[in-house]
């Protein structure tokens, strides 16, 4: 029988009351007994990982079990993004990543263990510039230079990416697509070995995140031209924006984000959701976000689901325009 049927004086009331009671809070109850396990999709020591490394301490109050973060890297994130999408959908398991395995990898393989568009969003942890960085040998030190530069040698200037179908190697036909321009890719596996053939002029051109390239930039062993953002970056507040260059559809940033597996309820995503963004909103974490290049977000899972969505149309139409293909 219901318990509106009863007043609260009455013993069967009482007792549905605290029946009630006790049943609500079961699944937080359940989820707050287990440790947040944090899959990050990628190996150690990049800045997918190290990220959710800052936050992990700054959470312990909304998971006094603990925070845990695993690397479960391999297939372009798809074998971490796989764990999660098989875990038991209670909160207690969130994928951390950047782009591919979120918003990016099916519009590239031609199959899936997991569907990214069932992700449920919980927040985007930082976006962190990409930018436009090329090798001490190219003749050119603003964009007009080296876009003339291109066009007057179609095909010789080469551009390093972190691999095939990875954000450096779409931000590079997005700009090709913009600008007119052609270039010849030169896939590498991930940014340290790119980046140090940038540095050593073995390739000419290398849309990097702005985090590892800076420090380069500033001791001169390559040029970074712009910023694909709609704002200069305080790691480098004298390097342009695309936008301010007048190429203002040239943005692409490397987002963080953190989803849930599908099916998850939203009790459980809004209290992951809370936890990080209280994390993200302490001084020694914004500072220890700056040391690495990203700006701290936070978002609502709602505000994150709708830039998932926009980052993965904006990439599809990219891929498809382009063909890119991963082996």
């Amino acid at each position: 029988m219901s318990c509106t049927f009863f007043r609260l004086a009455h013993p069967l009331a009482l007792a549905c009351v605290a029946a009630l009671t006790v049943a609500a809070p079961v699944a937080a109850l359940a989820q707050s007994a287990k440790p947040l396990r944090l899959i990050v999709p990628f190996p150690a020591g990049g800045t997918a990982d190290v990220l959710p490394r800052i936050l992990s301490e700054k959470m312990r109050d909304a998971y006094p079990a603990g925070v845990v973060v695993e690397n479960r890297s391999g297939a372009g994130g798809n074998i971490g993004a796989e764990f999660v999408a098989r875990a038991e959908p209670d909160g207690s398991t969130l994928l951390a990543s950047p782009p591919g395995p979120i918003a990016i990898n099916h519009h590239l393989y031609k199959s899936l263990s997991f569907d990214p568009t069932r992700w449920v969003p919980v927040t985007v942890l930082a976006t962190v510039p990409n930018v436009l960085a090329i090798s001490s040998k190219v003749p050119a030190n603003t964009l007009d230079e080296f876009v003339a530069h291109l066009k007057a040698n179609p095909e010789k200037l080469s551009y390093a990416s972190q691999g095939n179908g990875s954000t450096s190697h779409l931000t590079a036909n997005l700009f090709m697509q913009l600008t007119g321009t052609k270039m010849t890719h030169v896939p590498y596996r991930g940014t340290a070995p790119a980046l140090a053939d940038l540095v050593g002029a073995q390739v000419d051109v290398f849309f990097d995140n702005i985090a590892s390239s800076a420090q380069f930039h500033t001791g001169g062993k390559i040029r970074i031209l712009a910023v694909a953002d709609d704002k200069r970056s305080p790691v480098l507040p004298q390097v342009p924006t695309f936008v301010e260059l007048k190429l203002p559809a040239m943005q692409s940033v490397t987002f963080f984000s953190v989803v849930a597996t599908p099916g998850t309820p939203a009790e459980a995503v809004n209290t992951a959701q809370k936890a990080l963004a209280d994390a993200l909103a302490q001084p020694d974490v914004r500072q220890k976000f700056a040391a690495q290049g990203a700006e701290p977000r936070g978002w609502s899972a709602q505000q994150t689901g709708q830039f998932i969505r926009m980052e993965s149309d904006k990439w599809n139409k990219v891929i498809k325009s382009a063909n890119v293909t991963v082996d």
